[in-house]
């Protein structure tokens, strides 16, 4: 009668993918990273990081990692910094630890108790090409407050 129904979309466990790109907590990279494959940063990126929006690709941002730039790509995980816009075709997972500092468009959202969010978080549908702009940003706040 009581019975717990199982998500069908489970949380993005770092053990369950595969980064062939890792950014050390030491690095730092100073423009685009235009990626091929999943990465996962625990340095710091200083520019905009794009995957190709038909692939499968999931970007982390570890608990030490910083980016200062948008982060468009499949799925995102943020447990440390993003000073940018985020748009995840698929899914966005903001960890307890995460400070994000920008809107976030996504199909998918999980959110932990205690992450800071400075931002408009826009749900949109997986099939909306990532290139929208500011002006759908706005019309979503003048629904919003049309409704309340």
């Amino acid at each position: 009668m009581f019975t717990k129904k199982k998500a069908s979309i489970s949380p993005l466990v770092l053990n369950q993918e595969k980064f062939d790109t890792l950014i050390g907590r030491h690095a730092e990279i100073q423009g685009c990273l235009k990626l091929q494959e999943s990465v996962r940063i625990d340095g710091k990126v200083l520019g905009n990081i794009e995957a190709p929006d038909n692939d499968s690709i999931c970007v982390v941002i570890g608990p030490t990692g910083e980016v200062r730039g948008d982060v468009l790509a499949s799925r995102i995980l943020v447990a440390g910094q993003v000073s940018g816009n985020i748009h995840a075709l698929e899914r966005v997972e903001i960890m307890a630890s995460a400070l994000v500092q920008g809107d976030i468009r996504y199909a998918s959202l999980a959110v932990e108790h205690g992450a800071r969010l400075l931002g408009l978080m826009i749900q949109v549908d997986a099939s909306d090409l990532p290139a929208r702009s500011s002006r759908d940003a706005h019309a979503a706040i003048l629904k919003a407050q049309g409704e309340a």
